[in-house]
């Protein structure tokens, strides 16, 4: 479990500053555009097809994220990252200052041009966004900074949207849109001064200013250069905006003509939505353990999966009435109830699943290359949406579905876009089941696992419980660990496709198979002389009686082969569970017991292994 709560990165100068810096800029963006919207659709004297200027605006607004993200990128590599946002927030002034003049003036084209300023800014300013927080947190809080900084944006959005529409109900909304988006903006630059030092990545990066060639390159950088955990998940964060920018465009029509509902129905489903995507986000944190925990992402899938198929299953039917139903009249029907919680189901899991892939992405990504790559998923976010638009109308339009039908065929969708990720990067359906066994069958509780070092070869030995020790050791431990695990529990069905993911050696007897063995040794030598983590369990065997089996030579053959920390651990708590060689296990007995992993003190490489099993022995205790 984490120790620490997310909330108190709001306390702290390294995040607060940035935190209301981006808060302010999401809340701009939405409360400018939602504004134009507004007026176009209400208020302007215009002669132009309404509508056609409603889908401009969405043009003018995404088109900068596609040329002008790999611009971003590189800057965001080159310069100082805290430089480089008060520049982008000065700018949102002067932005501002255009946008309000439009309002004041009534000048459409002047409203055009700042809106397409806006989404430039904004596409300069995400690959610096996203960039930063690994700069500015520590490794345990890039869950919940991300987390933070998610709920922060779509409640920056729907208190955008909803702020529009309030300001537009008046006959002066004019004078108190300008007001409202250039205070904003100096109140984002004045919190912007305070965000600590970030250096620059790559100073001496030559700036390409051939957006098309340059975006071409981050793109390849992005998709074809990394490890292919970072470059699916890349594709899992665009999916992710696909799907969501299906249900936010449709959620108006679905709303008038699902639900026979207002405008403050609109405003209520989309407030459902933003506050289900917030609570996952801030859910994140704790169901990870302050670790990057990838194994929420196929859970989130899952989630998004059901929710969409229950929401079309409950739509149609709604009753109608002479006029249309305002938000208190809909909640007063139970079925809008059941509409409501999918949505918000739908805003939840979406959170499980796109913050763990941000932190996944900016974790695993080089320093150098960080903003580059958040450009690269920035520019395939918004080919993503752009093609959104297009399935959207392809199925509504030309093959005539309804719109339940539509969000039933991307929610099928989402099952084969998943299969895809997950079976290209099968860690991570590995980490979902380690993830599931240590949220469902047991409560792990951990203990002195600070010992572990963050970077750099250890070897840890435990004491050997249960088939499914090595599963919880790590779920618990943030670092990945390759274990040395006996070949026939190695080669179980199902928990073979796991081991085989994580790299882990297996080992026979030297009277067993001798090839096996001395593989083994190599193996293991190559992970610490990697800098890696490798897990013993020097008794050879699972305890068929609950006590400590004695240790095995071979924990001094690694040690006197690789002079690296060992750290001793203990499992308490496995014996008598399902996986365990109790002959009076059960399937229910001790289910969602108490489970505790204690690491020790490290010790020298040339500890003998009579040593390690005492100090594992003493660090197990009584509790078997």
């Amino acid at each position: 479990m984490t120790t620490h709560s997310q909330f108190a990165l709001l306390g702290k100068k390294r995040f607060l500053p940035f935190f209301l810096t981006q808060l302010c800029g999401a809340f701009n963006d939405n409360i400018f555009k939602q504004s134009l919207i507004l007026a176009i659709l209400y208020k302007l004297s215009l002669s132009a097809d309404r509508a056609l200027l409603v889908n401009l605006c969405a043009l003018l607004f995404i088109l900068p994220f596609l040329l002008f993200s790999a611009l971003g990128g590189q800057f965001g590599e080159k310069f100082a990252k805290d430089a480089l946002i008060r520049a982008i927030k000065l700018a949102e002034i002067v932005i501002m200052l255009v946008g309000a003049s439009g309002f004041l003036l009534n000048n459409l084209p002047l409203m055009f041009i700042a809106l397409f300023a806006m989404g430039t800014h904004s596409a300069i300013f995400g690959p610096v966004k996203y960039s930063i927080l690994p700069q500015a947190l520590h490794d345990d809080e890039l869950v919940g900074g991300n987390g933070l900084v998610e709920m922060g944006t779509f409640l920056a959005i729907l208190a955008g949207t909803i702020g529009a529409g309030i300001m537009l109900s008046s006959s002066h909304y004019a004078n108190w849109v300008a007001v409202a988006i250039v205070l904003v903006a100096c109140v984002g630059y004045l919190a912007s001064r305070g965000i600590p030092r970030a250096h620059a990545a790559l100073p001496e990066l030559k700036l390409d200013w051939n957006i098309f060639r340059q975006s071409w390159a981050i793109m390849r950088l992005g998709l074809q250069q990394q490890t292919p955990s970072v470059s699916r998940s890349l594709v899992g964060n665009s999916w992710f905006w696909f799907l969501g920018a299906v249900y936010l465009t449709q959620i108006p029509a679905y709303a008038k003509e699902l639900l026979h509902g207002d405008e403050g129905v609109v405003t209520l489903i989309l407030a459902v939505f933003s506050v289900g995507i917030a609570t996952g986000s801030m859910l994140c944190e704790r169901l990870s353990g302050g670790k990057v925990e990838i194994g929420l992402v196929p859970f989130g899938s899952l989630g998004l999966t059901v929710f969409g198929i229950l929401l079309w299953w409950h739509s149609g039917g709604f009753i109608q009435g002479a006029e249309p139903h305002s938000w208190l009249a809909v909640l007063s029907e139970p079925q809008a109830w059941l509409i409501l919680g999918d949505i918000f189901g739908i805003g939840l899991f979406g959170g499980f699943y796109i913050v763990p892939l941000y932190a996944l992405i900016q974790a695993r990504t080089a320093e150098h290359e960080r903003a580059r790559v958040i450009a690269a998923n920035n520019i395939l976010n918004s080919l993503f949406m752009v093609v959104s638009a297009l399935v959207s109308i392809l199925f509504l339009s030309v093959a005539g579905f309804s719109i339940p039908e539509l969000f039933l065929v991307v929610s099928l969708m989402n099952i084969a876009v998943n299969s895809y990720i997950f079976k290209i990067v099968p860690e991570f359906s590995m980490r979902f089941m380690i993830w599931l066994l240590s949220h469902s069958m047991y409560r792990v509780e951990h203990r002195g696992l600070a010992q572990i070092p963050d970077e750099g070869a250890a070897l840890l030995v435990c004491n050997h419980v249960s088939f499914v020790d090595a599963l919880l050791i790590g779920g618990a431990v943030r670092r990945p660990i390759r274990f040395v695990m006996y070949y026939k529990i190695y080669n179980l069905p199902v928990l073979n496709f796991i081991f085989r993911t994580a790299g882990t050696v297996p080992i026979a007897g030297r009277n067993e198979d001798l090839l096996i063995y001395d593989a083994a040794f190599k193996k293991i030598a190559e992970y610490l002389q990697a800098g890696e983590l490798v897990c013993l369990f020097p008794e050879g065997k699972l305890t068929t009686d609950g006590e400590l089996n004695e240790f095995k030579s071979g924990v001094e053959r690694v040690l006197a082969e690789n002079p690296v920390p060992v750290i001793p651990m203990a499992l308490q708590g496995l014996w008598g569970s399902f996986f365990s060689r109790d002959p009076g296990k059960g399937l229910f007995r001790r289910l969602w017991s108490r489970v505790t992993l204690v690491a020790g003190q490290p010790l020298a490489a040339n500890t003998d292994r009579q040593t390690l099993q005492a100090e594992v022995g003493a660090l197990r205790g009584a509790i078997r």
